[in-house]
C-alpha cells in the first residue's frame, strides 16, 4: 500500500492529510489559514512528522488551491499562489516550499479541479471522462474534466465568475463580486445570501424566497456548462448546497431553461442522476488532492 500527501488549501483553513484512498486516512490535521509563513510551516510539520510515524513513506503530494493559481509548467511562477484577493498571499509560491521541504514529487491544482479528480476516481464522476464540478460556498468555483484531463486552458476555469441573467426588478441586490458585482458568485454564493436577506442561509426556512433565487441563479449557469462545455454530467457542491429542497428545484429549472434543446436521455429523461451531488460530500477536496498525487506517478 503506497502512501500519498493531500493539501486541501482554503481561504479559510487547510486540511491535510496521509492516505491511500477514502477508507485508508492515516492521518489527519487541520488549521486555519493564517499568513503564508505560518501556515505552510504547519503543513511542512505535519507532513515531516508523518514521514517518520507512518510504516511506509509518503510517495507524492498533491496540492488542491484556493486561486488564483498558476498551472503552466513553463511557468517561473508555476504552482504559485498568484495575485489573489486573500490579503498576504499573493505571489505564494506553494508547490516549491513544499518540495524543498520534502523532497518528494508535488502536483497542484485549483480546489474545485481538485474536487472533480477525487469525485472522478472515487465518486459521482467514476468512469466518465467529461464532467463538471461546481462548487458553491464562501465563493463559487467550477472545475472539470474535460476529456479526461482537468480544464485548464490560458489560465484555470473561473466558472463563479460568468456573467447570467440579473432581473434588476425582480432582485435589485447589486451583488458582492469585489471585481464583476453580479456575476454568478456575485449573486449566489454564501456571503451574498445572508448579503441581501440579512441572514445566512443555514438559517433561513425551505420555504424562504431565497431558495427559488439561488436554485435560478444556479440553475443558469449550469444551463450555460451545459450548453458551452457539454459535460456528461454536473455535480454540484460546496456549503449553500447543504439546503435539502435545492437541488430538485436546480433540476427542474435547468430542464426548464433548455427547453428540450439538448436532446439526451440523460437531461430528458433522468436528470436526477444528470446533476448531482458529490458522493464524497466534504472529503472531495483533499481526496481530491490525493488522487492528483497518486496520477502525478502513475499510481492511478
Amino acid at each position: 500500500m503506497k502512501l500519498f500527501g493531500g493539501i486541501e488549501a482554503g481561504g479559510t483553513k487547510f486540511i491535510c492529510i496521509v492516505s491511500s484512498g477514502p477508507d485508508k486516512i492515516m492521518a489527519e490535521t487541520r488549521f486555519p489559514t493564517t499568513t503564508p509563513e505560518k501556515t505552510l510551516q504547519q503543513v511542512v510539520n505535519f507532513f515531516q512528522e508523518q514521514s517518520v510515524k507512518q510504516e511506509e513513506p509518503i510517495s507524492a503530494i498533491g496540492i488542491g488551491c484556493f486561486g488564483p493559481v498558476d498551472l503552466d509548467p513553463a511557468s517561473p511562477t508555476f504552482g504559485f499562489i498568484t495575485l489573489t484577493p486573500k490579503p498576504g498571499w499573493s505571489n505564494t509560491d506553494m508547490v516549491g516550499t513544499i518540495r524543498k521541504a520534502m523532497d518528494l514529487p508535488v502536483v497542484i491544482d485549483t480546489d474545485v479541479n481538485a474536487a472533480a479528480v477525487g469525485e472522478w476516481t472515487w465518486g459521482a464522476g467514476k468512469d466518465l471522462n467529461d464532467f463538471i464540478y461546481l462548487t458553491i460556498g464562501t465563493g463559487i468555483g467550477g472545475g472539470g474534466v474535460i476529456n479526461g484531463k482537468t480544464l485548464h486552458g490560458l489560465v484555470h476555469p473561473e466558472m463563479g465568475h460568468m456573467r447570467i441573467p440579473h432581473d434588476w426588478q425582480v432582485d435589485p441586490f447589486i451583488g458582492t463580486c469585489p471585481y464583476h458585482g453580479d456575476c454568478f458568485e456575485g449573486l449566489a454564493a454564501g456571503p451574498t445570501i445572508k448579503a441581501r436577506w440579512g441572514q445566512a442561509g443555514e438559517t433561513l426556512p425551505v420555504d424562504h424566497p431565497a431558495w427559488n433565487l439561488e436554485a435560478k441563479y444556479i440553475a443558469l449557469a449550469v444551463q450555460n456548462l451545459v450548453c458551452i462545455l457539454s459535460p456528461k454530467r454536473v455535480i454540484l457542491g460546496g456549503g449553500v448546497m447543504q439546503q435539502s429542497n435545492l437541488l430538485p428545484l436546480i433540476r427542474k429549472n435547468v430542464s426548464d431553461y433548455l427547453n428540450n434543446y439538448v436532446q439526451s436521455p440523460a437531461i430528458l429523461n433522468d436528470i436526477d442522476h444528470y446533476i448531482v451531488a458529490p458522493e464524497l460530500g466534504n472529503q472531495a477536496g483533499v481526496m481530491g488532492a490525493i488522487a492528483l498525487a497518486q496520477r502525478l506517478v502513475g499510481y492511478y
